[in-house]
């Protein structure tokens, strides 16, 4: 789906710029990703792909605010970043971003979803690395 269809359906939308919200979800960020850090010790390995995956949904989200987008739908927060931060944040980080948003999906809906420790230390390093991108990129 195209950026436009997504504006269009209402997925994504504009909404005043908030600068406030941008750093308060950027705050949020790094308050998962700590907490995945401290749950990867823990043999429930699904836990820290969650909290990887949500450090990483609300720093994205904290550029959105920063351009006045709401959203409505995981998938259109990755195809807006897509669309207007490939160049900032890289595609490798982007298309690592889409996998844990897959992950997340199939660890809180799947039936026969197992993550074990590398999946867990793979995504805890992604969602840092992503997390000071997207830092870098507010300042």
């Amino acid at each position: 789906m195209k950026l436009k269809e997504l504006f269009e359906k209402r997925l994504l939308r504009k909404i005043p710029k908030d600068l406030d919200k941008s750093k308060k979800s950027l705050e949020i960020s790094k308050k998962y990703l700590n907490d995945c850090k401290k749950l990867i010790i823990i043999p429930g390995f699904n836990l820290v792909i969650l909290s990887a995956y949500t450090s990483m949904f609300h720093a994205a989200r904290a550029l959105l605010y920063k351009d006045g987008i709401q959203e409505k739908s995981h998938y259109a927060v990755f195809v807006y970043l897509k669309d207007k931060y490939a160049n900032d944040i890289g595609n490798e980080l982007l298309f690592e971003f889409n996998n844990a948003r897959e992950q997340r999906h199939d660890g809180l809906y799947g039936l026969e979803s197992e993550f074990n420790e590398d999946d867990a230390k793979h995504i805890v390093n992604i969602a840092e690395s992503f997390y000071k991108k997207i830092n870098e990129i507010l300042k």
